[in-house]
This record gives structure tokens, C-alpha cells and sequence, in this order.
């Protein structure tokens, strides 16, 4: 990704939008209970940029630094002072070239997913760098990156939703 690009994403309903741009600082998921519960998964998939990245339209309710849409609750950001936290799943289009390098709250992964082989794994959270930036690709086997090219090549179609 080039430092020019701007990615944009938003919320279900669309009353929020938003764009990032240039890549992101850094990638992670996180399997800790708050996140389980505002997101009604099993992890949560986020980005963090630096906060003059980010620029956002529509009304966000807050609610312990985690921002969401007041119309539809769908959530969109965590912005703090110098990083915007951006749920990757709002994004507009598919995210398969954003690769998690390090997963949160290990310790909470469901049995059934793996671990990400090429990632960091922290129990909790992750220790604060003095420099998080530029990002540093993960490694990843050959095998991994040519499943990932082929699936955003071929987008899977759903009889349902967008």
C-alpha cells in the first residue's frame, strides 16, 4: 500500500463515514471479553493509523473510548489523541491485503481457532514501543500468501446482505 491511499469505510446504516490514509501503524486481533462483547464475536480485527490519518462525517456516541454510529450502534473507531483505532470490518472493501501481526488476550482464543503463526502473541495487552512505525510486514509461509492472492482475486458471493 502506498502512503497516498486512502482506504474509506462506515458504518451498517451509512450515517457515519470515514477514510484512513496511507497503511496502518500497526494490525492486530484481539480475543479479550470487552472486545467479544462489543463486537458479538469471537475476536476483534483492528487497525491503528495515526490520528491526522483519520477523517470522519456522522454522529459517534462513546461509550468507554470505543466509538459507534448512534443511529445503527455499528462500531466504527477507538480515537485517542495521536491514533485512530479502526474496526476492519468497516472498511468498504474487503481488507486482504491488512495482515494481523499480533493477536491480544491469547490466553481467551476459542480452541478452535489457530494461532496466527507469524504474529506476536501477547497474554494481555500488548506492551507500549517507543516507535511503532513504519509497519514491519509479518513473515508469512508461501503457502498462506498465495491462499490469501487467490481469495482477492475471486470474490466469494453471498445469496444474502452486501
Amino acid at each position: 500500500m502506498s502512503g497516498d491511499e486512502v482506504r474509506s469505510g462506515g458504518c451498517l446504516c451509512g450515517a457515519v463515514r470515514f477514510s484512513v490514509k496511507g497503511a496502518p501503524l500497526r494490525v492486530g486481533l484481539c480475543h479479550c471479553q470487552d472486545c467479544r462483547r462489543t463486537s458479538g464475536s469471537a475476536f476483534t480485527f483492528f487497525g491503528v493509523w495515526p490520528r491526522s490519518a483519520y477523517e470522519g462525517a456522522g454522529e459517534l456516541g462513546t461509550f468507554e473510548g470505543r466509538s459507534f454510529c448512534s443511529v445503527c450502534g455499528s462500531r466504527v473507531a477507538s480515537l485517542r489523541d495521536e491514533e485512530a483505532e479502526i474496526m476492519v470490518g468497516a472498511l468498504d472493501l474487503a481488507p486482504s491485503d491488512i495482515i494481523p501481526g499480533y493477536e491480544l488476550w491469547i490466553g481467551r482464543r476459542e480452541p478452535w481457532l489457530m494461532d496466527l503463526q507469524w504474529a506476536e502473541q501477547f497474554e494481555h495487552d500488548r506492551e507500549s514501543r517507543a516507535i511503532d512505525a513504519p509497519p514491519i510486514e509479518p513473515e508469512i509461509t508461501a503457502h498462506l500468501s498465495s491462499r490469501i492472492l487467490d481469495a482477492t482475486r475471486e470474490p466469494r458471493r453471498r445469496p444474502w446482505g452486501r
